[in-house]
């Protein structure tokens, strides 16, 4: 609903419960239970009281872009909160990683994973991480431009005392139509099946993380485990 419509912006509670039924028809589509799928809901640039709002509505796993905004949020958010860096991370700021994030999406080369996985030894944490792909070659995106060079980044990951590599992530560029965003979804999948077997990963490498608010039902109907969710969830983005 459009403000000053005249009629009740829906609250973040309902965009929630909408987004799950979402979820949970797509993870059916797929033959698979809704539980198979986990909503990071994208807190960036939206205020602390959303994330409070979001928690209070069962909501746990949250998405931030830049270590420097979550780290401002993190003292007044709830505790419990499952923290999710999504965005590029540059390795001179690897050392805040630990303790601030349970999970990293965006690991795109071995000098990140060496960065992380020292600062990870010294804090004495272990620490979840996802390799990304960059499959439509944007380059304005981050992530691993070609799928041959995942394997060399998930050798180094799996000799790293500190980090749990746990699959894969990528963002297809928005302006892909539905066939060939599928098309990627898919090929992700296929690399993260063959990576587990070639490089002996285990099956605890199965995570997924792709789909976004306007594609979250396709990557899910294409195997996706873990979607980044924003806007559906906490309304467009406050203008800056």
């Amino acid at each position: 609903m459009r403000p000053g419509s005249g009629e009740r912006m829906p609250t973040i509670a309902e965009n929630l419960a909408h987004v799950r039924d979402r979820i949970a028809a797509a993870a059916r589509r797929s033959g698979r239970p809704a539980s198979s799928v986990r909503l990071v809901a994208v807190s960036k640039s939206h205020p602390v009281s959303a994330i409070v709002e979001a928690f209070a509505a069962g909501q746990r796993d949250f998405g931030e872009n830049r270590v420097q905004e979550a780290l401002a949020k993190q003292p007044e958010a709830p505790a419990g909160i499952v923290w999710h860096l999504i965005g590029h991370l540059q390795s001179n700021k690897a050392k805040l990683v630990p303790g601030a994030f349970q999970a990293v999406h965006s690991v795109d080369s071995v000098r990140l994973l060496e960065a992380l996985n020292r600062h990870a030894q010294a804090a004495g944490r272990t620490l979840d991480v996802l390799l990304q792909a960059n499959l439509s070659g944007e380059p304005s995106k981050s992530g691993v431009p070609d799928v041959a060079a995942l394997a060399p980044l998930l050798t180094a990951a799996l000799r790293s005392a500190a980090l749990r590599p746990l699959g894969l992530m990528t963002i297809p560029d928005p302006a892909l139509g539905e066939a060939e965003t599928r098309a990627e979804f898919r090929r992700l999948r296929e690399s993260l099946e063959r990576l587990r077997s070639a490089c002996g990963a285990g099956a605890a490498f199965r995570e997924l993380s792709m789909g976004m608010s306007h594609d979250y039902e396709w990557a899910i109907e294409e195997g996706a485990t873990l979607v980044r969710v924003g806007t559906a969830v906490f309304g467009p983005r406050p203008a800056a």
